[in-house]
C-alpha cells in the first residue's frame, strides 16, 4: 500500500523552528520528485517546496526562500522539510506529495494527510 506520512508540526512561536518528515511505505521514495505544499483556512494549496529525483534540486516558493530547507535522506525512506524564523503567516496545514516532475504545481501523484503548523504567541 502506497503512503506518505508527515509529522513534526505542532505550535511554535513566531521566529521558531520546525522540522517536518515524510516517511514513505510502499514505494521507493528516491525515485520520485517530492514536493511540499500548504492550505492555511480560506486559501488554496501552494506549493512550498520541491527536490527532484535525479540530482536532488531543490526549489522555493518566494514566500519561504532563505528560511525553509528541504533534504531528502533516501535510506530511511524521508523527505524533511527544516523551517526557520517562522512568521504567523505561515500557519497552515502542511502537506508532502511525491510524482514523477519537480514542481510547485499541484502535480503529484501520492499525498499525506497533512500536519498542522500553528506559529503564534
Amino acid at each position: 500500500q502506497v503512503q506518505l506520512v508527515e509529522s513534526g508540526g505542532g505550535l511554535v512561536q513566531p521566529g521558531g523552528s520546525l522540522r517536518l518528515s515524510c516517511a514513505a511505505s510502499g514505494f521507493t521514495l528516491a525515485y520520485y520528485a517530492i514536493g511540499w505544499f500548504r492550505q492555511a483556512p480560506g486559501k488554496e494549496r501552494e506549493g512550498v517546496s520541491c527536490i527532484s529525483s535525479s540530482d536532488g534540486s531543490t526549489y522555493y516558493a518566494d514566500s519561504v526562500k532563505g528560511r525553509f530547507t528541504i533534504s531528502r535522506d533516501n535510506a530511511k525512506n524521508t523527505v524533511y522539510l527544516q523551517m526557520n524564523s517562522l512568521k504567523p503567516e505561515d500557519t497552515a496545514v502542511y502537506y508532502c506529495a511525491a510524482g514523477p516532475w519537480t514542481t510547485l504545481k499541484l502535480e503529484y501523484d501520492y499525498w499525506g494527510q497533512g500536519t498542522q503548523v500553528t506559529v503564534s504567541s
